[in-house]
């Protein structure tokens, strides 16, 4: 039987591991490099007028497998619909969500393929399956991209404090990248309709293959798979994220982060005092991205959070893009069909193969 820690030091690595604070142990596909520059890091401002960016149409170029299926919440170790700072009487809760699995035409089969999770599956999977169509067979070097596999994933049900969704996505912890690294990724590896079509299909098991996009509180969920979990999560895409409080009340995490994302940027300093983790970010706010309109700017401020949060990356030196949209509202549409393909392009650059 292995020796038990004193109480003092479980509490403490805890905390500890809690926070974000420790590196994860090393492997050996951790001895990948990636090739890259500062190019496209920084602040832009789109907007006031907005174009849908044809890379991100139908171009009429072959077309990839798209792949539907569901996962019993009743089913999981991790996400069971069942917890305790849950209100189904008034937020339902799903009993299944549907998983949606794009595999682009220019995959080779055998290939172990870098990956996005997409949040609120299917989110913004219409304009990942053009840009892959288009951009993976792009004659431009600065403007292509690997062939990833699209994985978009729908939330448990609901929004806000004591929902599914605000638990999945609003908590600050590592439950939602080990959900995705656990049981999603592994059913999607096992789906038969898949192996079918790809009797070899894989997926790295190298992290900075592993990107998130999401929305809102998704956003928020993709930079906290990155932060608690960058052995598993490296790439992060956040639009209008929401680094505000919207951490159950009764969830444990609120004794390390009271105020939930907010911490990201708060009087604790997530981001500034911890050490630099291996990420890159992208993150973005709209001008009129106040869901609370809170007039004090205080825990429920998107506006402020999203440039706070935007301030403390770049002062940490992480490779950071933030785009500013003029004259726009909360996952403003327009916003992802004038910026996304040169989001991804951006969020893969350096990416080689491993």
């Amino acid at each position: 039987m292995r020796p038990s820690l004193p109480a003092p030091l479980v509490v403490f690595f805890s905390l500890v591991a809690l926070l974000g604070f420790t590196a994860h142990p090393a492997r050996a596909v951790d001895t990948y490099t990636e090739v890259t520059s500062s190019e496209g890091d920084g602040e832009i401002t789109v907007g006031p007028d907005y174009t849908v960016d044809k890379d991100l149409t139908d171009l009429g170029n072959p077309k990839g497998k798209y792949f539907e299926f569901t996962m019993k919440l009743a089913d999981s170790k991790i996400f069971r619909g069942d917890d305790k700072t849950l209100t189904p009487d008034k937020k339902p809760v799903r009993t299944e969500r549907k998983i949606f699995v794009y595999v682009p035409a220019a995959y080779k089969d055998g290939t172990a393929a870098p990956f996005l999770i997409i949040h609120d599956g299917p989110g913004q999977m219409k304009l990942v399956r053009n840009a892959l169509d288009n951009l993976t067979i792009s004659q431009d070097a600065n403007r292509r991209l690997p062939a990833f596999i699209a994985i978009a994933v729908e939330n448990g049900g609901n929004d806000g404090k004591k929902s599914e969704r605000g638990l999945e996505y609003d908590t600050m912890s590592d439950r939602l990248a080990r959900f995705i690294s656990e049981e999603v990724l592994p059913a999607v590896l096992a789906n038969a309709d898949l192996k079918a079509a790809y009797p070899h299909f894989a997926l790295t098991k190298n992290p900075w293959g592993h990107a998130v996009i999401g929305c809102s509180s998704g956003g928020a969920a993709a930079l906290t798979m990155g932060w608690f979990r960058p052995d598993l999560f490296r790439r992060i895409i956040a639009y209008s994220g929401t680094f505000v409080a919207q951490q159950d009340d009764d969830a444990p995490e609120q004794a390390q982060t009271p105020h939930g994302a907010w911490d990201y940027h708060s009087e604790l300093k997530l981001i500034e005092k911890s050490e630099k983790k291996p990420l890159r970010i992208f993150t973005h706010c709209s001008e009129n991205d106040n869901h609370f309109n809170d007039p004090e700017e205080t825990y429920h401020n998107w506006v402020t959070a999203g440039r706070r949060t935007s301030a403390a990356l770049t002062a940490k030196g992480y490779h950071h893009r933030f785009v500013f949209s003029k004259a726009t509202k909360h996952c403003d549409g327009r916003v992802f069909e004038l910026t996304l393909a040169d989001t991804l392009v951006w969020l893969w650059r350096g990416w080689h193969g491993a």
